[in-house]
């Protein structure tokens, strides 16, 4: 294999090491938004059934957080160290919140819900662009 195969392959697996947590993280978001502000959606349904759909549905996103925070990690090979999985968490959960609110309760936020996500967003590129390697 050529040199710069090698690399590219190198490359690819690398991306795929720090894109997989990732992607695990969006979904299990998007399962948790929809557990915790999907049933806002339906005021007749009492609240002993929806905290139980709510868990229902909140059961697939354990399935795939603790995997996406398990592949991030240091410890198992991953890129991430846990605070940066943390705030990565806590990006996405904003945006998929946000598209949710946009999307499905049809609900526009104010200036001042945009320019608290931005600052905390923020937060999340100062995080990861900061953090140099981590000690060994």
């Amino acid at each position: 294999m050529c040199g710069r195969c090698a690399a590219a392959g190198a490359a690819i697996v690398g991306a795929m090491s720090s894109l997989t947590p990732i992607l695990l993280l969006v979904a299990s978001n998007v399962f948790m938004t929809i557990a915790w502000y999907g049933h806002l959606l339906f005021k007749g349904a009492s609240l002993p059934v929806v905290i139980l759909l709510a868990w229902l549905i909140a059961l697939p996103e354990y399935c795939l957080a603790v995997p996406a925070n398990r592949f991030g990690h240091l410890s198992q090979g991953g890129v991430y160290t846990a605070p940066q999985l943390k705030i990565i968490q806590e990006g996405i959960s904003i945006t998929v919140f946000l598209v949710f609110t946009l999307w499905v309760l049809k609900e526009a936020p104010r200036w001042q819900d945009v320019a608290a996500f931005a600052l905390i967003l923020s937060g999340l590129a100062w995080a990861l662009w900061s953090r140099g390697a981590p000690a060994a």
